[in-house]
């Protein structure tokens, strides 16, 4: 998967309007400034247009599929409506189902839940922990990262050929890393895994925000992904793909809307007729205002053109690269090279700075929130930084004291609502602290790098 910018002008496409998009944060050197949200890959601000969707159906919120009321058919409307438009925004088969979750994680751990028994599953260890950990009851293969897209496919392929030729397998693979941004060759992928009887999962959390997904184009069995980072940050997520696995595994959670008929047996126990439709793995009451912001989100990413949203996004990221760059001290991570395409997402070290420490002062000195840690992908970030895959980490900051060498790094990411005036003052800033250090203080608290309240500036 490629993106190309050439016939492309991101002049056309302005940053998409979102909440917070005026709040201001204290600086601890004094004043304030508008707050400049460089972390989308965690959470991406809401959408304008979904927070003003959502007020407008709030008055008429009602219970879904059990209520004969007004309310009730309404939203169930709403809410099944919403069904389709995921189905669409993701170009599903007209055999897919769309199962609503809680978030990436929730969807990945379903699926683990529903796959056939001796499943052998393929995953690379360069996956985010919601998609490397979910196995815990199959046969896992973890394979090592790769340092081409080439290279990916033969890893697959090679470990796929080894495998028992007459049991189900699954390959769960990630769409745009969390950690370097880089794009899979997903197709590439979903055609060897289909080459050796397998099936393929895609974690698209972080490339849904970014670029169109298409189920039937990128010929994958499943993809999964999340509300908060699409844009809709209200606790919802989405599996979609493939309806049989789903329809033959016990229920994800067992209760009322996953079953169709329960009824007593004469010798006292219960006997269910579970739904075979997305129902039979949504039990309980719905989040339907979940639901429908990641519908809106849909609408409204759609609407804005993603042609224009990619150009515009790959302009910042090639001034955020070009901009670190010029900075000796800063080393960029990549998995695939720098001519690798990759979403808005970029890792990086500075030499001589420990990450938190670096993060900390990026906040508390000019208002621009970013990642530090190991992004939840602890042996990819090890594996990038030149240490042991298996060592232990953290997500958050170790205990070290700043400016001490630390085994984490440093995420920048943005998206279609990231002001130009953000990327100019990230890269003012990282050159600003690089060359002539942090004006504050800084030590480390229950884990994290904080400014030194009771300290002067530094002079």
């Amino acid at each position: 998967m490629s993106v190309s910018t050439a016939a492309l002008d991101p002049s056309v496409c302005a940053p998409l309007p979102v909440l917070g998009q005026d709040v201001t944060v204290p600086l601890v050197t004094g004043g304030e400034v508008t707050y400049a949200a460089l972390d989308y890959a965690a959470s991406a601000p809401a959408l304008q247009r979904v927070w003003d969707d959502v007020a407008a159906y709030a008055p008429y919120y009602g219970s879904v599929h059990r209520g004969a009321g007004y309310l009730s058919q309404l939203s169930t409307d709403l809410f099944e409506n919403s069904r389709r438009t995921v189905a669409e925004f993701l170009g599903c088969r007209p055999e897919d189902q769309v199962v609503f979750t809680r978030s990436t994680t929730d969807s990945l751990n379903l699926l683990a839940a529903a796959i056939p028994a001796n499943c052998q599953v393929f995953v690379y260890e360069t996956e985010h922990h919601a998609s490397l950990l979910p196995w815990r009851d199959a046969q896992v293969t973890y394979l090592n990262a790769p340092r081409t897209p080439g290279q990916a496919v033969e890893t697959l392929e090679r470990a796929l050929a080894d495998r028992d030729p007459y049991g189900p397998a699954l390959v769960c693979v990630t769409g745009a890393s969390n950690v370097t941004g880089e794009l899979w060759p997903v197709r590439e992928l979903a055609a060897a895994a289909h080459a050796h009887g397998a099936r393929i999962v895609l974690d698209a959390a972080q490339l849904a925000p970014h670029h169109p997904v298409d189920i039937a184009e990128l010929d994958v069995d499943w993809v999964a992904f999340s509300g908060h980072k699409l844009y809709a940050p209200f606790g919802s997520g989405v599996l979609a793909g493939r309806a049989d696995w789903l329809q033959a595994a016990e229920p994800y959670l067992a209760g009322g809307g996953a079953s169709r008929k329960v009824a007593r047996r004469a010798d006292g126990g219960v006997d269910v007729d579970w739904h075979t439709t997305a129902a039979r793995h949504e039990a309980g009451s719905p989040n339907v205002i979940g639901v429908y912001s990641i519908a809106s989100a849909c609408k409204a990413l759609t609407e804005a053109g993603f042609d224009s949203l990619v150009a515009r996004e790959q302009e910042l990221v090639s001034r955020v690269r070009e901009g670190l760059a010029e900075v000796p001290e800063v080393q960029v991570l990549s998995l695939f090279g720098d001519d690798a395409p990759r979403v808005g997402v970029i890792s990086f070290v500075v030499r001589g700075w420990n990450s938190s420490h670096f993060a900390a002062a990026l906040s508390a000195e000019y208002g621009i929130g970013v990642r530090d840690g190991l992004f939840c992908a602890h042996p990819l970030v090890r594996t990038l930084l030149g240490s042991d895959p298996q060592d232990p980490g953290e997500c958050g900051a170790p205990e070290a004291e700043p400016g001490e060498r630390s085994l984490n790094a440093i995420r920048v990411s943005f998206g279609a609502g990231t002001p130009d005036e953000h990327i100019d003052r990230f890269l003012r800033a990282v050159t600003e602290l690089v060359r002539e250090g942090a004006q504050w203080k800084y030590r480390t608290e229950d884990g994290r790098c904080v400014p030194d309240r009771g300290e002067a500036p530094q002079v």
